[in-house]
């Protein structure tokens, strides 16, 4: 799995105009939550997700990121978190244990047949 690392603001604009053509998947990411690394593994052994743009957020080096993220999408901040992005808005928002890709793909392959 390819991460690609949230660490500027202005990257969550480029996200919203990617999303307009594929969809992107942020996964917010505490570095001292065993949860939060128990989510991160199984998110990435599950992964087959070529259809899908990944940016991994480091909570404990960019927080701020995630407070623009919860006021941006209207969404509370979590640890961990996944928010899948679809035409510049979320789509699917899950924490800790639910955090599940066989539903983000699933998501994904309803969003393609429309």
């Amino acid at each position: 799995m390819n991460w690609n690392e949230l660490n500027d603001i202005s990257q969550l604009e480029e996200m919203k105009e990617l999303s307009k053509k594929k969809p992107v998947l942020i996964f917010k990411h505490s570095t001292r939550c065993g949860i939060s690394s128990m989510a991160l593994s199984r998110l990435e052994r599950k992964w087959s997700g070529d259809e899908i743009e990944p940016y991994f957020l480091d909570l404990l080096r960019y927080r701020e990121i995630s407070s623009v993220i919860a006021s941006d999408f209207g969404i509370l901040h979590q640890s961990p978190q996944a928010i899948l992005l679809k035409e510049g808005k979320p789509v699917y928002n899950s924490s800790h244990n639910g955090i599940d890709f066989d539903e983000i793909r699933s998501i994904v392959k309803e969003m393609e047949s429309v």
